[in-house]
């Protein structure tokens, strides 16, 4: 799909205009994929966890949809896995725990992945140390809105990363995802992802190389 002058959706670097923007499409994709709208107490809650620490920790490594101004998808990165583990203790988790101290009351929606584990998980960065993570030091996150899947956007987008990342010497990156998503999983498989040692079928974890 292009514009009405017959320009594709661009990919540019983040700027920190899209942060509202990044947290809505967060948000809008939270659900294996699906608008996660209304499935916690707060909705501020995924965005918190997977998306805004990433833009403030890291800003030159996320990298956005265009599509002639509208922000359509994004995916987010940190070089050193390590490192962002200690940040995010040190200057997000703190934060973090103040705002959601406690789980809101249970919502009609029930999801699998409980407010209370979210919560959990948004206050202990040391999930995030994979057993690989010297030879996948990087990690990502990648969201495409509907209208901007299956464009070859994730693709693109997942690229760019790459490229940055391989342009650091990063060797290898990686990525955990929903085992609900299954049209996720495919796209992985489809653009040369593999599954990991310490993959489980609860909590799949894939990773590929830079180059």
């Amino acid at each position: 799909m292009t514009d009405a002058a017959g320009r594709a959706p661009a990919i540019r670097p983040y700027r920190a205009s899209d942060r509202e923007t990044i947290a809505r499409i967060c948000l809008l994709t939270a659900a294996g994929g699906g608008d996660a709208t209304g499935v916690y107490g707060d909705d501020a809650l995924m965005p918190e966890v997977y998306a805004l620490p990433y833009v403030d920790y890291a800003p030159d490594l996320a990298f956005v949809v265009d599509d002639g101004g509208i922000v359509g998808g994004y995916v987010l990165g940190v070089a050193d896995t390590a490192d962002f583990i200690d940040w995010y203790a040190r200057e997000w988790a703190p934060g973090f725990r103040r705002r959601h101290p406690t789980p809101s009351p249970p919502t009609a929606h029930r999801p699998a992945y409980t407010e209370a584990q979210l919560i959990a998980d948004g206050g202990d960065p040391e999930r995030m140390r994979i057993a690989e993570l010297d030879a996948y030091p990087a990690h990502l996150h990648v969201d495409l809105l509907p209208t901007y899947q299956g464009r070859g956007l994730g693709r693109r987008l997942i690229d760019t990363l790459r490229t940055a990342l391989a342009d650091r010497g990063v060797p290898a990156v990686h990525l955990g995802l929903d085992p609900a998503n299954v049209g996720a999983r495919a796209f992985y498989s489809r653009i040369g992802f593999h599954e990991l040692p310490s993959s489980r079928p609860d909590a799949p974890l894939l990773g590929i190389a830079t180059r």
